[in-house]
């Protein structure tokens, strides 16, 4: 008969169970003299250990403060509260937040198995085995409570905020100007005026300061993009109007009124730069107008390139002055003040000629060229070589039909740029008019003259013909003899003889009334940089800071959306989660959604305005599974980054019980426990993994080290099992003396004698001076 003895301790219960100690404890429940075998106790161990966090319960007293006020914990945003430590500080969304780190812990247990021992050394040898050593390790991932459970603005993150950023657009259609909202007594609606909250003075310009004044470097506005990031209509994440978008976020509560007062500071920012001629940080001074971006990054990245060109025209100004004063070094004093105030007087109505980008509103300037242009031609009968200005080289094997000189390209002035605005204004005059006054005509004549001058001046001897033949070639008809003709000159091919081409003008370039053909008669020769720009900086620049001073509330609101989503979106992009095929997948799946749900936000009117919030106050909760699911991911992958079969295996156990819960409503009763209730499986360490499983139990903190006092051995990184399992069994026929055991169930089954198993559990507490047996039961299995 075998007499197994099983013990089990709970957690923070600690024995060592010594051979000695088996025998003398069993000896109080049988008869039989155990002091007169020897036994060769068989076991398996069972060790359990805990991770634990430094200073826990302040931690998680901390943690509720941070929840609970998030107006407090947007204006300490980038304050000294943050120098923390936080698992999350080089993931990209810590400029923003810091996350609760998804898994709150592990459970690790070691197991030892089929393990004989006998004689009491053995079994001390033991009290000081590694966990090294055991034959099998189990880890256990214990998830922070907070993945199964609605925020329900109990947490900050991007998805709260931009909740926070809806209800701000739902607010915004009450009003027609965003100064309306600063004001409170000017407020429409009773709520703004028990909704104040605004960060004092100092968190308005440390954002400003971010904004404006951190650095000059443009930024890549790629960083962070992905593939279906450019089909949303926002800005770059790296750009200036979706940083104030995010800073927006965490600007107060993110209520209109916070969001209203942000705008004002920020467009007070950007007249500034455009008075003083200082450019705008984060946003490019060159380059297209991008149309498929939102209009005020449109109208941003306009009025930085007329600052640039308003800085350029002022050097160029400087330097004239400068370089006329040198040169009049031998005039007197009195007569040098003279000068500087006539070069100053002329100059600065050159720079204003060259700032109006209309050509033919000072014909005194074109008339004074053309005179210069035909004086020119008359002097001396110079070749016509000698006069070619702003030539960009010859085109081809192409010449003039009157001089049969080269025709040579000329360097032509950039189309004026254009917002999407500018260009659906131009549609709609179109439209307006029709054809019939050859509006389209009108719209492009400034362009048509800067290229005609341009041509003119690479080309004096020019005619009407040649500029069609090389501006517009579909215009020019070509009436070349037939192959058959042009054989027998063969021989003569490419000689003087053939000269001039045949051809003529199409139809519509034929008539005498045709606006290119005034325009060319209109047009001086003039090079390309002689010529007014067709660009106006000063125009165009006091058109933009007027659209962003009385831009309607909503229609901000509407591109902050877009843009804030977007930005949001593409910084968790940025996260480092190895090789999770399933998030990158759900990223995608993000994508969609943003891009299908703020599709109606891109047109100038939203058709069902409580639709339109519902369906974004939805899109938030989609946009917080996700960023859950990455902040998971992130969690693994920093943590097992040496084990990456780990991660991928724990975090798609994870997902696949979180993906379902994303469609239930975790409000109603009998979901409640399935969301609340997040669990994974249980996944066993390989050799080659357990390195990195034992450098998730840090050595405990001097805050910690009370632990070690009950210390009782089989430690891991000063770690001890919170809770130890240990099965003893002994091969010894032991039958004689049963103390609970029925006699009569025994002879029952005489037959059967040496297979059945006397059961002896005993469930022992105790410290590490002190052993305790709390209860006995013997029975016949």
């Amino acid at each position: 008969m075998t007499l197994p003895g099983t013990h089990i301790l709970e957690s923070r219960i600690w024995a060592l169970f010594l051979l000695e100690d088996l025998k003398q404890i069993a000896l109080v429940y049988s008869g039989v003299d155990f002091s007169m075998h020897t036994f060769k106790v068989h076991f398996m161990m069972r060790l359990t250990y805990e991770t634990f966090t430094s200073d826990e319960d302040d931690e998680n007293s901390d943690m509720d403060e941070f929840m609970g006020d998030k107006a407090d914990t947007a204006e300490h945003h980038g304050s000294e509260s943050r120098n923390k430590v936080h698992w999350d500080d080089d993931c990209p969304w810590s400029e923003w937040y810091s996350a609760e780190d998804p898994l709150r812990g592990f459970e690790l247990v070691v197991t030892w198995a089929d393990r004989t021992v006998e004689n009491t050394l053995e079994m001390a040898e033991l009290e000081n085995a590694s966990p090294h050593e055991a034959e099998k390790w189990i880890l256990h991932p214990v998830l922070s409570p907070y993945l199964g459970e609605p925020s329900h603005g109990k947490r900050i993150d991007f998805s709260s905020q931009l909740l926070c950023l809806v209800e701000a657009l739902d607010t915004s259609f009450t009003a027609q100007f965003m100064e309306d909202f600063v004001s409170v007594e000017n407020s429409s609606t009773e709520s703004l005026k028990t909704s104040v909250v605004i960060p004092p003075p100092t968190v308005l310009d440390r954002v400003i300061k971010d904004l404006f004044h951190e650095g000059s470097k443009l930024p890549n506005f790629t960083k962070g993009e992905h593939m279906l990031s450019r089909a949303l209509k926002a800005a770059p994440l790296e750009s200036l109007f979706t940083q104030f978008c995010l800073h927006s976020l965490w600007f107060g509560n993110c209520n209109i009124r916070a969001t209203a007062f942000l705008w004002v500071e920020f467009v007070r920012e950007v007249r500034w730069c455009w008075e003083e001629s200082q450019p705008l940080p984060k946003i490019p001074i060159d380059g297209s107008i991008d149309l498929s971006t939102c209009l005020i990054h449109q109208k941003l990245h306009l009025l930085a390139i007329c600052i640039e060109k308003n800085r350029e025209m002022n050097e160029e100004f400087l330097d004239c002055v400068g370089s006329d004063d040198s040169s009049d070094a031998s005039v007197s004093v009195e007569e040098n003040h003279k000068v500087d105030k006539r070069i100053n007087r002329s100059s600065k109505a050159d720079l204003q000629r060259k700032r109006d980008s209309s050509v033919t509103e000072d014909t005194s300037n074109q008339l004074k060229f053309e005179r210069n242009a035909e004086s020119k031609k008359s002097v001396n009968q110079i070749r016509t070589d000698a006069f070619r200005r702003g030539s960009a080289g010859p085109v081809g094997t192409m010449m003039l039909l009157k001089s049969h000189q080269p025709l040579h390209a000329p360097f032509t002035q950039d189309p004026p740029l254009m917002t999407e605005d500018m260009h659906e204004e131009r549609l709609q005059a179109v439209e307006a008019f029709g054809d019939s006054l050859n509006v389209p005509g009108q719209l492009e004549k400034d362009i048509l003259l800067s290229d005609m001058s341009a041509f003119k001046a690479a080309n004096p001897d020019a005619v009407f013909e040649d500029f069609i033949r090389w501006h517009s070639p579909g215009d020019w008809e070509t009436t070349e003899p037939e192959a058959a003709e042009a054989s027998v000159g063969s021989s003569t091919e490419g000689s003087k003889d053939k000269w001039p081409p045949h051809g003529r003008l199409s139809k519509r370039m034929s008539d005498q009334g045709n606006l290119w053909r005034k325009s060319w008669k209109d047009a001086p020769a003039l090079q390309a940089d002689d010529q007014k720009p067709l660009l106006d900086p000063n125009r165009e620049g006091e058109k933009i800071l007027h659209y962003l001073e009385t831009v309607r509330p909503h229609q901000l609101l509407e591109q902050m959306v877009c843009t804030a989503f977007r930005g949001a979106a593409d910084t968790l992009n940025q996260t480092n989660f190895g090789d999770m095929r399933q998030m990158t997948s759900k990223l995608e799946q993000l994508y969609l959604i943003i891009k299908s749900t703020l599709g109606v936000l891109q047109r100038n009117h939203v058709p069902d305005r409580e639709q339109t919030v519902k369906d974004l106050r939805r899109l938030c909760v989609a946009f917080e599974h996700v960023e859950k699911l990455v902040t998971v991911a992130a969690s693994l992958h920093r943590k097992f980054l040496d084990a990456s079969r780990l991660a991928q295996v724990v975090f798609s156990d994870f997902y696949g019980n979180y993906v379902p819960m994303m469609g239930i409503n975790p409000n109603e009763e009998e979901n409640k426990s399935r969301t609340q209730e997040m669990q994974v499986g249980r996944q066993e360490v390989s050799l080659r993994e357990r390195q990195v499983v034992s450098n998730l139990f840090s050595p405990p903190s001097a805050n910690q080290s009370w632990r070690k006092v009950l210390s009782m051995g089989n430690l891991l990184n000063g770690h001890e099992p919170i809770l130890r399992e240990i099965i003893f069994s002994t091969g010894d026929d032991v039958n004689n003396g049963i103390h609970y055991a029925a006699a009569a169930d025994v002879a029952a089954s005489s037959d059967r004698r040496g297979e059945e198993i006397e059961t002896h559990r005993m469930y022992v507490s105790g410290t590490s001076n002190d052993l305790r047996v709390a209860l006995s039961v013997t029975s016949c299995d």
